[in-house]
């Protein structure tokens, strides 16, 4: 005599699994960097793949994936930004800069100069200004 198993308690678990797994995946930040961001009224969709991160301290970082930005020094940045340039894809790709507000605007000149020396475009990432700090806009 074979014992009869019912399949409705495992698929309650597993819908709840899944459910438990696709709520959660929307909290999974890309990087653990802490960099605040410039506002600024105008926003693009633009949504690069490779990214170099510019802290408060002035430390570098970069990563050219979904993977965890790797801190360098200048003359590791204009390595791998010349290896940007010089991949396929790199002449159609956005190379994105996020500085933090903090940043000298000496050290962001520096990163963007390394940039134009590879004929790369960068882009320089900023956070949406609220409306009501927004110029040309009417307060009523």
């Amino acid at each position: 005599m074979m014992a009869e198993f019912s399949m409705a308690s495992m698929t309650d678990v597993i819908f709840l699994l899944l459910i438990f797994f696709m709520v959660t995946s929307t909290f999974v930040f890309p990087t653990a960097l802490e960099v605040n961001l410039p506002q600024s009224s105008k926003q693009t969709a633009l949504k690069p793949s490779t990214r170099v991160y510019i802290d408060k301290a002035g430390a570098i970082y970069a990563t050219a994936d979904e993977s965890e930005p790797v801190e360098m020094d200048m003359a590791g940045l204009l390595d791998f930004l010349s290896r940007q340039a010089a991949s396929p894809e790199g002449g159609e790709d956005y190379i994105a800069v996020y500085a933090d507000e903090e940043v000298t605007y000496g050290t962001l000149v520096k990163v963007l100069d390394l940039g134009a020396q590879n004929n790369l475009k960068m882009v320089l990432a900023t956070k949406p200004a609220p409306a009501s700090a927004r110029p040309g806009e009417r307060r009523q």
